[in-house]
């Protein structure tokens, strides 16, 4: 017998059988003597063991569909038996080669330490926002959201922006391009504030309203230390019958407190937004050198951090048109709007916004 034929079997007696088991056994052990390097080990094992082409598949082709019935059990146990063989002396000849040292070089030391999973933490942005947002949840706030991609109706003209009103100017917006053939109001563009939500929850919603609106808006503006065209407010609003400013104020003071310390003291003075009226800005005491002057609060004693003011009756006339419940001569409300970042810098002693944004692991790893 030699390695390039399997022959035919003409008996099937037990005599028969291991003399031709043995003959093919012999030549197995005789190839696998001869092995010496990776390569041969591995022609050995393709030759012997080979799906498609192997030795012990040629000889289950040949001998074992051929066998009569009476013979088949007789013969598959002496194939088992020879398939163990070549299988030992694969794994002998694989055992006594250079894969030993192979082996030896992967040994893994299990009393060694694993390798640590570093910790996340909540971005800064992201841990000032839940602050706020804990601090008007305790006053019975809800939470709004709403799309960034607006209708010119929603962020502008439904908050008193009317068209043509100078205020839009300050706003820097980014708009989305192929708009002229709309209607102005209909036009879209990237929200300048996050005032739309206020709209579309008193339209789908009668009074009482007490809704904080935490979000990502979008202005032209130039990337400077303190300026980024993309940055985050949380834009406060309330809504009921008999809402006063001095509600405004013990609601605002309340949360200065809360979010930087019970020392903290409020302070407003007149300006003017186009959605409410009277408006003011807010200032509290200096944090940093508590109101003595520094150079943070540019030794003023005090450092500008929001706007408010009492909701206009005309954005109440805009909610009116599908809520009529929002009628001004019934209902009175205040809103207030806060940079997210600005206080993120404060509490945390941040002097470059774009660190919030530069993805640096060396900047981020001081909040973990």
């Amino acid at each position: 017998m030699t390695n390039q034929e399997i022959p035919n079997l003409t008996a099937f007696d037990d005599a028969a059988l291991d003399q031709a088991f043995a003959a093919v056994e012999a030549e197995a052990r005789a190839a696998a003597s001869t092995l010496t390097d990776e390569s041969s080990v591995e022609a050995f094992r393709l030759q012997w063991l080979g799906r498609k082409q192997g030795r012990l598949t040629e000889i289950s082709a040949r001998w074992l569909k051929s066998a009569p019935p009476e013979a088949k059990k007789s013969l598959g146990l002496r194939f088992n038996a020879l398939k163990d063989v070549v299988e030992g002396l694969l794994s002998q000849a694989a055992g006594s080669g250079p894969t030993d040292a192979a082996l030896a070089a992967e040994i893994i030391d299990i009393t060694l330490p694993g390798t640590r999973r570093l910790t996340g933490a909540e971005h800064p942005i992201t841990r000032t926002l839940n602050e706020i947002t804990r601090v008007f949840a305790a006053l019975g706030y809800s939470v709004g959201v709403g799309p960034e991609v607006e209708t010119d109706f929603y962020n502008f003209e439904s908050m008193n922006f009317p068209p043509g009103h100078p205020a839009r100017d300050t706003q820097d917006t980014l708009v989305v391009a192929n708009q002229e053939r709309r209607p102005l109001r209909d036009r879209l563009l990237l929200r300048t504030h996050t005032s739309p939500v206020q709209m579309r929850t008193m339209e789908s919603q009668p009074p009482p309203v007490r809704l904080i609106i935490p979000g990502k808006v979008h202005r032209n503006d130039a990337q400077d230390a303190t300026h980024s065209p993309i940055f985050h407010q949380v834009e406060g609003l309330c809504v009921d019958a008999n809402i006063t400013f001095s509600d405004l104020k013990g609601t605002l003071d309340h949360a200065m407190k809360a979010l930087f310390g019970s020392a903290v003291k409020t302070r407003f003075f007149p300006s003017f937004f186009p959605f409410t009226e009277p408006s003011a800005d807010v200032q509290i005491s200096c944090i940093f050198c508590g109101g003595k002057g520094c150079r943070k609060c540019k030794n003023s004693g005090w450092i500008e951090l929001l706007g408010c003011g009492m909701v206009d009756p005309a954005v109440f006339v805009f909610a009116a048109e599908k809520q009529p419940a929002y009628d001004p001569k019934k209902v009175s409300g205040f809103a207030f709007g806060m940079g997210v970042e600005r206080i993120a810098m404060m509490k945390y002693g941040i002097s470059e916004i774009g660190q919030f944004y530069a993805g640096d692991m060396r900047f981020l790893g001081q909040f973990v």
